[in-house]
């Protein structure tokens, strides 16, 4: 195993909204399921945005504004306040719904999935398939099962990985201890290149949180390293996956 996989750790049964669900029922749907947010899809499953608690929340603070504001004043408003304005208002989801709704595919991996949520400051993510489809949601909590991951569990795997399989090293010849997800590579290698490619693959596994280099090499091959792209192509392919 290299990463696993956002269908590995999403929830399949999606509670929904259309676009004309009326803003009650979305209410209710939120409070009865104890969920936080929910997508919202088209007739035939695509997503078309999503709605958080905090849409709701701002539609309520917004409809008990003060009164219209005049022509004017409409006139200035932002791009950013005539969406609000325009939720102030909202009586179904498409109404409330934040859109273009941020999304993952169900073959992406745990970390590409956290890097978006990071990105784009949310909770959840939607996960589609190959046709754009609603297949399951991914939330914050979900991510985090990837560093639940035993310690020994890591130790294998940057052995098994990393030092036997990319580097063909012999398994004892690196010192390889993880403690709380950190791990710490110590011992000799033959290439300066050899250091890059174990540090950076071992910083791609699951569940690592960081990666203390102790790590030495034989032969500076950093003269030579623009010109060879063999190490840097299985690297390449590692992180791509199957």
């Amino acid at each position: 195993m290299k990463h696993n996989k956002i269908g590995s750790v999403m929830t399949d049964d999606v509670v929904r909204a259309e676009y004309g669900t009326p803003f009650k029922e979305v209410a209710h749907m939120l409070a009865d399921h104890r969920i936080s947010g929910l997508p919202v899809v088209d007739e035939d499953e695509h997503v078309i945005g999503v709605i958080s608690e905090t849409d709701l929340m701002s539609r309520q603070v917004l409809a008990s504004g003060s009164r219209e504001p005049g022509r004017h004043f409409r006139a200035l408003l932002t791009m950013t306040a005539r969406r609000q304005a325009v939720k102030a208002k909202a009586r179904t989801a498409g109404q409330l719904m934040t859109e273009p709704p941020v999304t993952v595919h169900a073959d992406d991996t745990i970390v590409e999935a956290a890097r978006t949520m990071a990105e784009h400051q949310v909770e959840r993510l939607p996960v589609i398939d190959e046709e754009d489809r609603l297949v399951g949601i991914v939330t914050r909590r979900d991510l985090l099962c990837v560093f639940l991951r035993p310690d020994a569990e890591i130790r294998e795997e940057v052995i098994r990985e990393v030092l036997v399989e990319t580097l063909g090293v012999a398994p004892r010849s690196i010192a390889v201890s993880v403690t709380e997800g950190v791990v710490i590579l110590e011992g000799s290698l033959e290439h300066g290149s050899d250091t890059d490619v174990a540090v950076s693959m071992t910083r791609q596994i699951d569940g690592v949180v960081d990666v203390v280099d102790k790590l030495t090499h034989r032969l500076d091959d950093s003269h030579t390293r623009l010109d060879d792209g063999t190490r840097q192509g299985v690297l390449d392919d590692w992180l791509r996956g199957p």
